[in-house]
């Protein structure tokens, strides 16, 4: 699995990167650059963070940057941001320092952040024999997000296609005879390369979401006429149907209101009121991805759900990995982090008798600790 795609605290390494940028940004304009290879892995990112369709990358990451400008020209921006997708603990707060610092300074031509280093520097062969110290005053180490005049650093690009030696869009940008400055960077903001690295990333995630909070979801809805129910986001063809405004998905609305508890984030009929009738119909999937994107905005993951259907029928245990992918694919977790369980009432009640299916749910969210 590329590294982009792999999971980090259940989530991908790239959906914790647009997530950055979705709230730094809310309705700029984003350009994932991807192998045509990995175009499966991006359709449920790119509806989820409304992002442009993808551009193909290129043999090198200076011919996928210069491609992924070519796909924005279209846009006519006067800024572009370049990131590494493999530096997902990037900060909006971070991002925003880099569009001001660019907007709020018309003589120069591009922004990034950097840290000062702070260690002896050597230079050695390649055996590891010393050759030379290095005076470590005025050195910076380069992390993206880098920012420039959108029109300069296409040229620059486009002129620098012969030198794939170049190694970040600074390089491109230098080659150029742009001006250039850096902020201070943020040593949480490194890049995912080693088995080590993301050691790293899996203990600083944990230190960092140390707010754990639970929240639970409870809904009824009543059975009627109909030929289907849905359920936990599945299709069920049944006997008879659930009565409700929107899709009468009982268990979505249940994990809806436990995620929206966690958030602090009121309840179900606060954000989708059944009296507004442009929810009439609707699917409850989107209820659900609402509630995982407060979480995602205030830098919180979706750590672990529960969802418990009560009714005799429709039986649930041949449909119950449909729904754990499904939950699973809306909250853009692994599905070893979503669990799906039935219950009876014994035939007591009005589930028992067949008047309505009930949904218990609970979710774990972690947010930074403010």
């Amino acid at each position: 699995m590329p590294k982009q795609y792999r999971l980090l605290g259940g989530q991908s390494v790239l959906s914790r990167t647009l997530a950055a940028f979705r709230t730094a940004l809310p309705d700029a304009p984003i350009q994932v650059v991807v192998s045509p290879d990995h175009a499966p892995l991006m359709a449920d990112l790119t509806a989820r963070f409304r992002l442009l369709p993808p551009t193909r990358g290129g043999a090198s990451r200076q011919e996928s940057v210069r491609f992924g400008l070519r796909a924005l020209a279209h846009q006519a921006p006067a800024m572009v941001l370049v990131h590494d997708a493999a530096r997902p603990f990037v900060s909006p707060d971070l991002i925003r320092n880099i569009v001001d610092a660019l907007a709020d300074d018309p003589d120069i031509d591009g922004v990034a952040p950097a840290l000062a280093i702070a260690d002896s520097i050597k230079k050695c062969t390649d055996d590891g024999a010393v050759v030379a110290s290095i005076p470590r005053a005025g050195l910076w180490r380069m992390q993206t997000p880098q920012a420039f005049r959108f029109n300069a650093i296409c040229e620059a690009h486009e002129a620098a296609a012969t030198d794939p030696d170049l190694t970040d869009d600074f390089a491109v940008a230098e080659a150029a005879g742009l001006r250039l400055r850096v902020i201070p960077g943020d040593d949480r903001n490194f890049k995912l390369t080693t088995v080590e690295d993301f050691r790293r990333a899996e203990a600083q995630l944990m230190l960092e979401l140390g707010d754990i909070r639970t929240g639970q979801g409870f809904d009824v809805h009543a059975v009627g006429p109909g030929d289907h129910v849905m359920l936990c986001g599945v299709r069920i063809d049944h006997n008879a149907g659930l009565i409700g405004h929107s899709d009468a998905d009982v268990g979505l609305h249940a994990l809806t209101d436990a995620i929206l508890g966690c958030a602090g984030a009121g309840d179900i009929g606060a954000h989708f009121p059944p009296s507004d009738p442009k929810w009439k119909g609707a699917s409850s999937d989107l209820f659900l991805a609402h509630a995982a994107r407060l979480v995602e905005e205030k830098g919180g993951v979706v750590a672990h759900v529960d969802v418990t259907l009560v009714c005799e029928a429709p039986k649930i245990a041949p449909h119950r990995g449909a729904m754990i992918g499904r939950i699973a694919d809306i909250l853009g977790i692994a599905a070893d982090r979503v669990s799906v369980k039935a219950t009876t009432t014994e035939r007591l009640g009005f589930a028992g008798r067949g008047e309505g299916i009930a949904a218990l749910a609970t979710a774990t969210v972690r947010l930074p600790i403010r």
